[in-house]
């Protein structure tokens, strides 16, 4: 059966899981990087860059980010995560953050206020632009998938917002030992043990600590 997935979601210890001030220059927003120094030395980041550099680190991080994509049959995104475009799209020259080969290779249902055409993208991505809000975009990803999982990729408000309606069925965090003092909070106002959710485990790696969060079946 299908889950609802986050994956591979860096977050500070004071509870951010993105900077300050997104803009093209900083798409993560201020310091927000600093959240994906677990991931950048891994072996599953290097072979995404392409650039034949480094082989990439196998160790646990490496591990944690392979569970990320394995099973994965498509992707919900906020807008926010697709790009920097604000309101209604001027034309359909932004093609997202990642070049003609995004990392999905997987059906994307982006959240968004403002209908566009599907986009389709090498590498077997193919961008699905839905306006009626999480839980279309939750049906359709889910029929997209089929009997794999479904991954929520961020923004962080997409996140909270899932985990609000309790659709969320494991939460993966690659807690970061960084104090960001500002961004965006994944947690603020939230009441996780209220929605159901619980600590199951946790996995020691490299750079980052990562914290599984289950939601009980009710």
């Amino acid at each position: 059966m299908s889950r609802l997935l986050v994956r591979s979601f860096g977050v500070s210890l004071d509870g951010f899981a993105a900077g300050p001030d997104q803009s093209l220059a900083h798409p993560l927003g201020v310091r927000g990087p600093e959240l994906m120094d677990w991931f950048v030395p891994t072996r599953v980041w290097q072979q995404m860059l392409k650039t034949g550099e480094t082989d990439g680190e196998t160790g646990i991080d490496n591990e944690m980010a392979e569970q990320g994509f394995a099973e994965m049959g498509a992707w919900i995104l906020g807008r926010n995560m697709f790009g920097p475009v604000r309101g209604p799209w001027p034309d359909d020259q932004w093609k997202g953050w990642w070049g003609d080969e995004p990392p999905y290779h997987v059906p994307v249902f982006v959240l968004t206020h403002h209908a566009r055409a599907p986009l389709t993208m090498q590498g077997g991505t193919t961008f699905h632009f839905v306006t009626g809000g999480i839980h279309e975009a939750l049906a359709q990803a889910k029929a997209a998938a089929g009997a794999r999982d479904v991954r929520v990729g961020g923004g962080v408000a997409t996140v909270r917002e899932y985990l609000k309606a309790r659709l969320i069925d494991e939460l993966h965090l690659a807690v970061r030992p960084v104090l960001l003092g500002q961004g965006e909070a994944l947690f603020a106002g939230l009441d996780l043990p209220a929605l159901g959710y619980r600590c199951e485990r946790q996995v020691a790696g490299e750079r980052a600590t990562h914290m599984f969060l289950r939601r009980d079946t009710p």
